[in-house]
């Protein structure tokens, strides 16, 4: 099946974990929405990762391989360089760029469509 990207849009993921409250839960929800992302018709032409959610981008992540289907198919990933700084996970990285806050704020405000996860 053949993804199309929208390139106008952008999906923010803050956090290690989908929702709040249980973490357990959590993060079963985003190991599951990072798949199902991976095999969806329609993707967001960026994806940023941030905060803990940075570390979702790094060696040993649940979700790598799924992230790494979603950038083969023309999926910008970017990174947030201080917020793996903060965590010691820069040396880390396994999938994307490590950007920084004047490319992220750049690539959601020229966007039609930011998607806050």
């Amino acid at each position: 099946m053949q993804s199309v990207i929208n390139k106008d849009q952008v999906l923010v993921i803050t956090n290690e974990i989908m929702g709040h409250g249980d973490v357990e839960l959590g993060a079963i929800l985003i190991r599951s929405f990072v798949h199902t992302l991976s095999e969806a018709k329609l993707l967001p032409g960026t994806i940023i990762f941030y905060n803990t959610g940075a570390k979702l981008v790094v060696k040993g992540s649940t979700v790598l391989e799924d992230l790494k289907l979603i950038q083969n198919k023309g999926v910008k990933i970017l990174a947030c360089g201080t917020c793996l700084g903060h965590f010691n996970l820069k040396e880390q990285i396994a999938i994307g760029k490590i950007s920084n806050m004047y490319d992220i704020s750049d690539t959601m405000l020229k966007a039609a469509k930011v998607i806050n996860l």
